[in-house]
Parts: C-alpha cells; sequence; structure tokens
C-alpha cells in the first residue's frame, strides 16, 4: 500500500474543502436541515455538477468519473468535517454501486448516468432496522432480515407478469426526497425463499414516504409504506444480492469511516481552538497539563481512526480483500472511526464548559451524528464482534490438548 496521495486526490479534496467552507458554514448546515429535502439543492447542483462526486467512482461509460472508491472516500471525509448534509451517502456509497453490480445492460445505460450527473437521487430501503445486518457488517446477511415469507419486512409477488411489493421500511436514509428506491424485499415462498433487488419510481401508486425524526438531522431518513406498489427487478432473479449488498457494505463502511475521521478532526481543532482562547485563573485553559493529556489521548485515536479508514478506503478501492484469508475490513475501520468521533464530540462538550453542554452549540452535531450512524451502522461491539467471528479470531478447537481451548490469533 501507498500512503501518499496523488495529485488528483490532493486536488479533489483542496477543493472540495474550499467550496464547503463558503458553502456549509454551521447556519448554512441549520438552515439546510429544515429544509423540506433536508440538504440545501443548491449545494448538491454544485457538489454534483460542478465537482462530479456522485460519478466520483462509476465507470466513464456510464457518465461518472472514472476513480475509485478512495477518492470517494477522500471527499466524504472533507463532507464529514462540516457534516454537510448531502443524498451523497444514499445515492453515490449505497444505491448506484448496486445498480452498477446488479442492473441489466438496460437499467445500467437508463440509471447510472442519470445518478452519476446528480439528477436522480438514489435511496437503498430495506425493512425494519436491518440496514447493517443487510450489508453484511453485523451478521450474515443471508438470513430472512428481509421478511422471510411471514408478517412484516417488504414481500414481492408477481401479479399477471408485474411484480409488485408489500410491506414497509422504517428507516431508509434520504428515502423522502429520492427519485429511485431500491428495495430490499423477500420473495419465492418457502419453496424458493430468497431476497431481490426491485426499483421502485418516484411517483408510483401506493407508495407513501413519511419524514422521520432523526437523532441526527444532518441524516434526514423517512419510513416508506408500499402497498401494493409495482417495481421493476433489479438485474434478474438469480443475481448474488447477498453477495452484492455484502460488498457494497464492505465500501459503505470504508466510506463513513474515512467521513467520520473527518468529522472526528475537526470537532478536535474546534475544541483546541476554545481551549487556546478560554481563560480560567489568569491562563488559557489549553494550558494546564490535564487539558492537554485529555486533547493528546483524543489526537492519538483520531490519528490511529484515520489510519484504519484510510487502509480500508484503499483495499476497497483497489479491490484488495483487506487481509490473509479473505477478511473485509471496511467494518473494524468504521468501528474504530466511530469511537473516535464518539471521544472527540464528547470531549469537545466537557472541555467548552457550559456552553458546551447548550444544545444550540455545534459540539451537538458532532455528538449526534456519532450516535446516529453507530445507531445505523453499528454499534461498534457487533461491527467488531462480527468482524471477529468472520476471521475465526476466537475458533476454540481442543486439537488433542485434552480439552484445552486453543485460540486462533
Amino acid at each position: 500500500m501507498d500512503a501518499s496521495f496523488t495529485a488528483e486526490q490532493d486536488e479533489i479534496r483542496r477543493t472540495l474543502r474550499e467550496l464547503l467552507l463558503k458553502r456549509c458554514g454551521p447556519e448554512d448546515l441549520r438552515a439546510a436541515v429544515l429544509t423540506p429535502a433536508g440538504y440545501d439543492p443548491a449545494l448538491w447542483e454544485a457538489l454534483a455538477r460542478q465537482l462530479g462526486l456522485p460519478g466520483l467512482a462509476l465507470p466513464e461509460a456510464y457518465g461518472g468519473v472514472g476513480c475509485s472508491a478512495t477518492e470517494l472516500a477522500l471527499a466524504c471525509e472533507e463532507s464529514g468535517r462540516s457534516l454537510a448534509p448531502s443524498p451523497l451517502l444514499a445515492t453515490a456509497v449505497l444505491a448506484a454501486p448496486l445498480v452498477l453490480a446488479l442492473g441489466t445492460v438496460t437499467q445500467r445505460a437508463e440509471l447510472l448516468p442519470r445518478l452519476a450527473s446528480g439528477e436522480l437521487t438514489a435511496a437503498l430501503a430495506v425493512p425494519g432496522a436491518a440496514l447493517a445486518t443487510a450489508l453484511g457488517l453485523v451478521g450474515d446477511n443471508g438470513g430472512d432480515w428481509a421478511g422471510g415469507g411471514r408478517a412484516g419486512g417488504v414481500q414481492a409477488r408477481r401479479v399477471d407478469g408485474t411484480w409488485r411489493l408489500y410491506g414497509q421500511a422504517a428507516q431508509v436514509l434520504d428515502g423522502h426526497s429520492a427519485g429511485l428506491l431500491v428495495v430490499a424485499a423477500h420473495t419465492g415462498g418457502f419453496a424458493r425463499s430468497r431476497t431481490l433487488l426491485y426499483l421502485v419510481r418516484d411517483g408510483g401508486a401506493g407508495l407513501v414516504r413519511v419524514r422521520q425524526t432523526s437523532l441526527d438531522e444532518t441524516r434526514p431518513q423517512a419510513r416508506i409504506e408500499l402497498r401494493d406498489v409495482e417495481a421493476e427487478l433489479l438485474g434478474d432473479e438469480d443475481a448474488d444480492v447477498t453477495g452484492a449488498l455484502a460488498g457494497v457494505g464492505d465500501m459503505a463502511a470504508a466510506v463513513l469511516a474515512t467521513e467520520a475521521v473527518g468529522a472526528a478532526d475537526r470537532a478536535l481543532e474546534r475544541t483546541v481552538e476554545y481551549v487556546r482562547q478560554r481563560e480560567q485563573f489568569g491562563r488559557a485553559i489549553g494550558s494546564f497539563q490535564a487539558v492537554k493529556h485529555r486533547l493528546a489521548d483524543v489526537y492519538v485515536e483520531v490519528q490511529a481512526a484515520r489510519s484504519a479508514a484510510y487502509y480500508a478506503a484503499w483495499a476497497a478501492g483497489t479491490g484488495t480483500d483487506g487481509g490473509a484469508g479473505g477478511e473485509r475490513v471496511g467494518g473494524l475501520a468504521l468501528a474504530q472511526a466511530l469511537e473516535a468521533l464518539r471521544r472527540a464530540a464528547g470531549e469537545g462538550i466537557q472541555l467548552h464548559g457550559g456552553i458546551g453542554f447548550t444544545w444550540e452549540h455545534d459540539a451537538h452535531l458532532y455528538f449526534k451524528r456519532a450516535a446516529g450512524d453507530e445507531s445505523l451502522f453499528g454499534p461498534v461491539h457487533r461491527l467488531r464482534g462480527y468482524a471477529a467471528e468472520v476471521a475465526r479470531l476466537f475458533d476454540c478447537d481442543d486439537g488433542g490438548h485434552g480439552g484445552r481451548a486453543e485460540v486462533t490469533v
């Protein structure tokens, strides 16, 4: 792995940081999350049309830039610094890669150029609160999380040659505003039980969207109700849906990890700036040894998380499996990054003193991002636990040692 960035990667980071400093300050952010869309359409237009972020990791043949997941992750690190609300995660990280991996030639040709340009936004709709499971981050995604033939979840049935969807997805990122929904649904009954993905266009009869109140307002969520909604099968019925979801999940985890690192780094910067200015007993509180030690610990944690996130992004961007034995590393990097963000935001609130505990202070935005992402894609202990399970880290085998457990490391 080459840890240095290319000139192109540095330019992406620099250009995006300059744009977000001008267009996504704290007041701009608070105003954007209160809009019906949950983000500033003008900023999204700039990110999509001027910088080409939605198509950054899509092939040039489909109107994309032709870069890899690494460049997309670095771009999201900058958006994480400002907590910029946009449909980038839902569209470019979760939905578009599934269309690319599973879609037919016609579906790719029709949808990917529109997704790459930002003209069309998309969202991945998974039943219940099973997004992390569906992406293979906290458990095997070959189970019945999509419904399993029982009541609940989302069911798909073929009626007169047309697919119809029934059910509900409760936590869909940007689901209230996306022009295209990629819906995971169970079909086949008991004879051929399986999970497939379906495309639902905006404005379909029987489709109900309700924007939900979410802990992190910069990640707007919606409840999607499907009441006999016409849908189009993504790809074909023999597609490896669980494999595609797991692959997208590992890439998404790497992108989310770099985004969390950007947020943690900015939260730490803001705290350092504050302790240099706030005085107590005639001197800046940042000069006190106890404060220095606390911030030094946060700095080390953020840098460690950054190294893990960059490695995961590199592995996802080059197609490398990320370790001996084929383990995916995105989930581990995400666990470390979310922990670093929670620590950086929590210390920021503490060291800002009384003002830091007011809801109006920006430090809470970073703390809510950490808690919200852990709720959606974690929690941290499950991310680590499943990574250890996949790596067979704690397999026990007496190996003829008279019942003694042997730990594989």
